[in-house]
């Protein structure tokens, strides 16, 4: 039986149609004094939805959208609870959930548990069970698409989903937590990699589970915060050896990505995220060398984390996007080779 005490931390932004559900379903499976905290990151008519909230609800927050990060570190300043869980504002867990992920927290070497998300209007199927990172930083939500029931097993994954996940007090404060500087998207990527680099573990938990209003989609902003936080993870996450080895292969893919940026009408947002990576070259080597001074895993060991090939299963790969996949693989085989045999 769960003796921790929990604090269930909900970002609230926007319209949010599904927050009503999704606060009802936490406060079922909550035991004991566990707590719900919503961070009002900007919510409409709250005051209008506030009547129909669990009382177990405490609002914090003063309306401004600090981003995902900041939010999760607003609620996570004014939690209380030993285990701190994390649950998208569309995302409906089902019984049994707090609980699986407390028991993930506890398990030897566990920094984050994650749960499997569930595709709402599809429950069959998954959104995301734990996501890949490719070694040039792209990640993405791990076997979308594919039959729940397939997933059934708990294992370690490289990245933890970012929509239901949970940690210890004590492992959310050795790592900092969320790092604010991302604001929104790839924070959850930074977090799980530097877990793995503290010789630290991310788990999945297939008992752990949420029916996610998922909606993939493209904006200007998201654009840019996307590959700016990439590029960010990269260039100061990745140990020495193992950034030596992926830079070559990087050039080639920014260069990529910039042809793909200019048919899909998002070149500006590709270009402003390289301009903020040059105009914080300071910043980023001060990060560079907080993260790397905490690491004990070794290249070989990151290295065995990530993949070759670029598959997002949620969208359409570009034109020629097979030989690029190939190229990209022949290069990773050879690389991680190199890492793992220095490694031993």
């Amino acid at each position: 039986m769960n003796t921790r005490r929990r604090s269930v931390i909900v970002l609230g932004f926007g319209a949010e149609s599904h927050l009503e559900s999704v606060l009802s379903a936490i406060d079922a499976d909550c035991i004991d004094d566990d707590e719900i905290i919503l961070v009002d990151n900007g919510i409409e008519s709250r005051s209008a939805r506030q009547d129909a909230w669990p009382s177990r609800v405490r609002v914090v927050g003063d309306g401004r959208n600090t981003g995902f990060a900041g939010g999760c570190h607003r609620g996570a300043e004014a939690a209380e609870g030993d285990v701190f869980v994390f649950v998208n504002s569309d995302a409906v867990i089902r019984r049994g959930t707090l609980d699986a992920l407390t028991r993930g927290t506890l398990e030897p070497g566990v920094a984050i548990a994650c749960g499997r998300l569930l595709l709402a209007d599809q429950p069959d199927l998954v959104n995301s069970v734990g996501n890949p990172l490719h070694f040039s930083g792209i990640s993405w939500a791990g076997s979308c698409g594919e039959v729940a029931t397939a997933h059934e097993t708990e294992q370690d994954v490289t990245v933890a989903t970012g929509g239901l996940l949970a940690m210890s007090r004590d492992m959310w404060d050795a790592l900092g937590g969320f790092d604010e500087m991302y604001f929104a998207y790839n924070e959850d990527t930074d977090l799980s990699l530097r877990a793995w680099l503290r010789g630290w573990r991310v788990l999945y938990v297939p008992d752990a589970v949420a029916e996610h209003h998922y909606e993939f989609g493209r904006s200007p902003l998201k654009m840019y915060l996307v590959e700016r936080n990439r590029l960010v993870t990269v260039l100061t996450d990745y140990p020495d050896r193992l950034l030596r080895v992926v830079l070559p292969a990087m050039v080639g893919m920014e260069a990529l990505l910039l042809v793909q940026a200019l048919l899909q009408g998002w070149s500006a947002q590709k270009l402003r995220s390289w301009w903020w990576i040059a105009r914080h070259a300071g910043v980023l080597r001060d990060r560079r060398a907080r993260v790397q001074a905490q690491v004990t895993a070794s290249d070989a060991d990151i290295a065995r984390l990530l993949v070759s090939r670029v598959e997002p299963p949620m969208m359409s790969l570009p034109p020629g996007m097979g030989v690029v996949n190939g190229g990209l693989d022949a290069y990773w085989r050879r690389a991680r080779r190199s890492l793992v045999a220095r490694g031993q």
